[in-house]
């Protein structure tokens, strides 16, 4: 899997990956005391406000900001968006009122939302081997995992010796060391291959989405990635703190449980994906993620909760939602021609996030409102709703390219390049509108 990191490309873009998550890790600890230190017994609410904002950032403004990344050179752009990301991050130590903190964060969210589906679209062009690929996103996922771990451990090393404010400075550091990587390297910047209105262009990445069957499979499971992720983020701290009385430390052990069956599953994925196809992986995955749930479920109406069974629980679930999520970026490289790619890949982002969106506040409503049981109940049921749509909608003979002829083209069309019969990736686009409907 290392082995990729021999180009030299990958290698930049990769590192600027990892700072930049470290940075936002940081700036996730330090919004928790900030929030406190401003609200008082209030911050819980302050907090989920600023998510809020962070979902509706994303789900709005991704589609847009993939509309333009075909429109500008994509270094330009990334190394903006890190700019961008910095300066609100920096701007964060020296608020004194809530509504500025929600000011600060829609800006660098939205930020966010633009820079992740442009990076990610980037990664097929400068990797186009999909083996290479494979291995890239199972890095990415491992860096993900990764940040979950490393980020609250520096965190905490580093207000041992200063006040939380200073973490936003490694925050700050992070964008701009994201900045100066991506600007040391030469990124490919895929030109559209027609000029498209404005409406068009916001749309198409969407539309794209949601007529190739195999993505709205894909966006089935990440409905189920969803629902089972929001009850380990969402929940884990009741759980442990409040069911099990157990320390902030067991807490921090409970979710690296989690971390650990997703790097688990990421270390392993890229071999066992040439060999089987997506669509059974992240099946597979899904109903491990639904097993885990049910199984707690079961355990706790039985026997009560126990720190062990949450923990092989949540690493089960670790396993099952990194086996979703990590082959994901292979479906959607296959599903565009490169000029679509960013568009699409904000769609992702886009839809993606609009289904935590509505798994994180049920997650917490179920908990709150129905006790462990229950929330566990329904939310392996949103994730069975999820795995049933995706094996509805997503056929299981789904090819990767489909061997189709040109006969009403002219001769010279430069389609053809002297042949009528082609095998093309099979990517819904405007000459081939049928193959929407193929299944």
């Amino acid at each position: 899997m290392l082995a990729i990191l021999a180009d030299r490309t990958y290698r930049h873009l990769f590192a600027a990956q990892i700072v930049a998550l470290l940075g936002t890790g940081l700036a996730t600890v330090a919004l928790g005391l900030l929030a406190f230190d401003l609200a008082g017994d209030q911050a819980g609410m302050v907090l989920g406000t600023v998510f809020t904002i962070k979902m509706v950032a994303y789900v709005g403004i991704a589609p847009v900001a993939g509309a333009f990344a075909d429109r500008v050179n994509r270094r330009a752009l990334l190394v903006t968006l890190d700019l961008v990301r910095a300066f609100a991050a920096l701007a964060l130590p020296f608020v004194t009122e809530v509504w500025q903190v929600y000011v600060l964060i829609f800006l660098l969210q939205s930020a966010s939302a633009a820079f992740t589906p442009t990076f990610q679209a980037t990664l097929p062009d400068v990797l186009p081997e999909e083996e290479r690929y494979t291995r890239a996103l199972s890095l990415s996922r491992l860096a993900y995992d990764l940040e979950n771990i490393v980020s609250p451990t520096l965190a905490a090393l580093l207000l041992a010796v200063m006040s939380y404010n200073s973490l936003f400075l490694g925050t700050v550091a992070g964008f701009a060391g994201s900045a100066l990587l991506v600007v040391s390297v030469i990124l490919p910047s895929p030109q559209a291959a027609t000029r498209r209105g404005i409406y068009d262009r916001t749309t198409r990445g969407i539309r794209i989405y949601l007529a190739t069957p195999r993505l709205r499979g894909l966006l089935a499971v990440n409905l189920a990635a969803a629902a089972a992720g929001a009850m380990v983020l969402v929940n884990s701290v009741v759980l442990v703190r409040g069911g099990l009385h157990l320390s902030d430390s067991d807490l921090a052990w409970t979710m690296f449980a989690f971390g650990a069956g997703s790097m688990l599953a990421a270390l392993g994925l890229p071999r066992i994906l040439e060999s089987i196809a997506d669509r059974p992986v992240m099946l597979s995955g899904a109903g491990v993620m639904i097993g885990a749930l049910l199984g707690l479920a079961l355990a706790i109406s039985t026997a009560g909760l126990s720190w062990p069974l949450l923990l092989a629980a949540w690493l089960a679930t670790g396993l099952g939602y990194s086996a979703v999520l990590t082959p994901s970026g292979r479906l959607l490289r296959r599903s565009a021609h490169p000029e679509d790619r960013p568009a699409l890949f904000a769609a992702q982002f886009a839809l993606s996030h609009a289904c935590w969106l509505v798994t994180y506040p049920l997650s917490g409503w179920l908990m709150t409102e129905f006790g462990a049981v229950p929330a566990l109940l329904g939310l392996s049921g949103v994730a069975m709703l999820g795995l049933a749509v995706a094996l509805r909608v997503w056929p299981s003979g789904d090819p990767v390219s489909l061997e189709h002829r040109h006969d009403n083209l002219a001769p010279d069309h430069p389609h053809l390049q002297g042949q009528r019969t082609h095998r093309h990736p099979l990517v819904i686009d405007d000459l081939h509108p049928h193959w929407g409907n193929r299944f």
